[in-house]
């Protein structure tokens, strides 16, 4: 009999964890598991690439309590006093400062959810894949019936201001923890060493033949620059470390280097990286693209792919480049030393505009380092299957 298995996650928006989430069922035997995507807004650039046979449910109503969630409280209390909901402006506001003072936000999150049942379906295996996710992971320990629960976590839990202690409370009721990196767990293990027994270390799939069938599928560049491509995939958000890009091409300009930055990506951040553009005059020389859903035309076709990013939980852009066998500048985040040996098959560089310039700069300089790195990469042989699995093995 199959396993009833469901992810629960924010949106199909497109960004790496969706990405990863997207890859890994794909891989997962359709024989053995009975696969539902639970998400909490039917939005994304990334709706329409779910596997057929997935199903696919949301949150209903969650429009109603998303203010709550996601605005500061004083804002979500005033905006509900003026629309006269006095009581509920009060409640809301007295349970953010219980909150606070007890870092703990349960009180919070059961307020805002009394009104949802349980869910009426039940699963084998219900996965807070969005993680750490505080209202997720809370929502599938809350609301959801299942034999066995899983925390996923994505991010560097040290940069995105992880409550410990609502956390700790929170994982003891879940089986098991995945952390997509070594550099991840350690840092999990070190806030929380209870859970140290409980957490594994998973890789974000990704699948080298899917990635070279799309990348002969994709438009590609279409600007005739006679120059040294560079490229760069990701959100447009200061953890992904664009405006630093952006400095590093002012500098490359500057030296007489001949290259063109392009940003495949979207996010809350391009009016500010617009106008930092504009200061450092380059409009023609740092190119936002926004979003595509297949950016890897553009990763076969540009010349150095670079990751300036300031944290990561595995950076599954990074992996994807691996795949196209390109020369890699990225940063020393979580589980870059795990994808990229350094002087090997890629530079890994501080994260600074300075190191980025530095590393940059090496691979311009040197087409036979670059070339070295392309033929060390293709002779690496990426594949899922091993991760795939670890996930089967863990989830039953």
């Amino acid at each position: 009999m199959k396993k009833k298995i469901l992810f629960m996650i924010k949106s199909m928006n497109v960004g790496g964890t969706e990405k990863a989430l997207l890859n890994m069922i794909a891989e997962m035997p359709k024989d053995k598991f009975d696969i539902t995507i639970l998400m909490l807004e039917k939005t994304g650039g990334f709706l329409n690439l779910i596997p057929s046979g997935i199903r696919v449910d949301y949150l209903k109503k969650f429009e109603n309590i998303r203010g709550a969630i996601n605005d500061p409280p004083h804002l979500t209390a005033w905006k509900l006093f003026k629309e006269g909901k006095v009581t509920r402006a009060f409640t809301i506001a007295a349970l953010h400062l219980v909150s606070k003072v007890t870092n703990d936000r349960s009180c919070f999150f059961r307020y805002l959810l009394k009104g949802y049942p349980v869910l009426e379906e039940k699963y084998d295996i219900a996965i807070a894949y969005a993680g750490p996710m505080e209202f997720i992971s809370f929502f599938v320990v809350d609301k959801i019936r299942a034999k066995k629960r899983i925390q996923w976590i994505h991010f560097d839990i040290t940069k995105i201001g992880f409550n410990k202690r609502f956390a700790s409370k929170l994982y003891e009721k879940f089986d098991n923890i995945v952390v997509v990196s070594k550099e991840g767990k350690d840092k999990l293990i070190d806030l929380l060493p209870n859970f140290k027994d409980k957490t594994d270390i998973l890789h974000n799939i990704v699948s080298p033949e899917l990635i070279k069938l799309r990348a002969k599928q994709g438009k590609g560049f279409t600007d005739n620059f006679n120059g040294l491509r560079i490229l760069t995939v990701g959100r447009l958000s200061f953890e992904k470390g664009q405006d630093i890009a952006i400095k590093v091409l002012c500098k490359l300009i500057k030296n007489g280097y001949n290259v063109r930055w392009y940003c495949v990506g979207e996010g809350s951040l391009r009016g500010e990286y617009e106008n930092l553009i504009v200061k450092y005059n380059l409009q023609d020389k740092f190119i936002l693209m926004g979003v595509d859903p297949n950016p890897y035309t553009y990763i076969d076709e540009c010349d150095i792919y670079v990751q300036p990013s300031r944290y990561e939980g595995y950076c599954i852009t990074v992996a994807e480049a691996r795949c196209l066998n390109k020369p890699i500048v990225t940063t020393d985040v979580n589980g870059t030393k795990e994808q990229i040996q350094n002087n090997v098959n890629g530079l890994i560089v501080g994260i600074n505009a300075d190191d980025i310039y530095e590393g940059i700069v090496e691979l311009i300089k040197n087409k036979d380092l670059r070339n070295k790195f392309s033929e060390n990469l293709s002779q690496q042989k990426l594949s899922s299957k091993e991760e795939i699995k670890k996930i089967t093995k863990i989830i039953i």
